[in-house]
């Protein structure tokens, strides 16, 4: 009778621990999966977000479904319209065409402080203050997006002149791996004599002529910071360029090429100051090859 007792008891007993053991296994496997969400993640748009306390300091941000740090980095893309106009909805109009390029990454669109000609406000550096505000406030964000830190910055007229700047200036500042810009001013000095528009324009932002103002034009010009450590750059520029001169984007080449610094310069033929839409595909698609090869 006893040992029956006994026997009955510590089978029991074995039970018990089997049925612990099996809903510690359950709750961590349920606990594992949920701490690991990044396949189930949904593709998430996100519209007017502050990246700073300024009105202008907004962005959009598009985060694919899938995302993850290990495989999505984020293309930042900073719109033109000469330190004076546009608005961060100008990527709208390529936002299909890169993605197509672009797979798995993540984008951004930033707006930043307009300069002002009747009331003088916003004068440089605020441009280039709004971009090192953007990607600093993107760093900090990467993890809570679950993508890359790895960023890739681009744009077309002053948002090409944005990002060059940004790359060369500040290379601590965000993780950029390449540059891809669309006809840039690279050199403010030199760009001053090119129209009375680009006199009128530069001397107000600048507060003065690149006689006056040296240091002013030297600091907001991209190809001062060039260095051997420069990242790896592609740029684009139409030969009929009546706004922002080709010579700018031969400038660039030349101190890239002096730096011994990785580029590709296409002069696209019979293109002005903005390119036809179904001109863009193909050089997304060349600037897409030059970015994998640096990632």
């Amino acid at each position: 009778m006893v040992l029956n007792m006994y026997k009955n008891t510590m089978k029991l007993f074995w039970k018990s621990c089997l049925y612990i053991i099996a809903i510690y296994t359950l709750s961590s496997c349920i606990s594992d999966k949920d701490e690991n969400p990044t396949e189930n993640l949904a593709a998430l748009d996100l519209f007017d977000q502050s990246y700073g306390a300024e009105q202008n300091q907004i962005f959009d941000i598009y985060l694919p479904a899938g995302r993850s740090i290990a495989k999505t980095p984020l293309l930042i893309y900073i719109h033109g319209g000469a330190w004076v106009e546009g608005s961060k909805e100008e990527f709208n109009q390529f936002r299909q065409a890169l993605s197509r390029e672009f797979t798995e990454y993540a984008f951004a669109s930033i707006n930043y402080r307009l300069y002002n000609f009747s009331q003088g406000n916003n004068k440089f550096p605020a441009q280039e203050d709004d971009v090192l505000e953007a990607l600093s406030y993107f760093q900090s964000k990467a993890s809570e997006w679950n993508i890359s830190d790895k960023l890739i910055l681009a744009g077309a007229s002053a948002g090409g002149h944005l990002a060059l700047l940004h790359a060369y200036k500040h290379p601590t500042v965000g993780n950029v791996r390449a540059v891809i810009a669309f006809f840039p001013p690279t050199n403010l000095a030199e760009l001053y004599d090119f129209s009375f528009f680009t006199q009128t324009g530069l001397s107000g932002m600048l507060g003065g002529n690149p006689k006056d103002k040296p240091e002013a034009f030297a600091a907001s010009s991209p190809i001062t910071f060039i260095n051997s450590k420069s990242v790896p750059t592609i740029f684009f520029h139409g030969t009929s360029d009546i706004i922002v001169p080709i010579s700018q984007s031969q400038l660039l080449k030349k101190a890239l090429i002096d730096a011994g610094v990785k580029y590709e310069f296409t002069e696209v033929p019979n293109q002005g100051h903005g390119f036809t839409l179904d001109t863009y595909p193909s050089l997304f698609q060349q600037a897409a090859k030059f970015v994998k090869e640096q990632m």
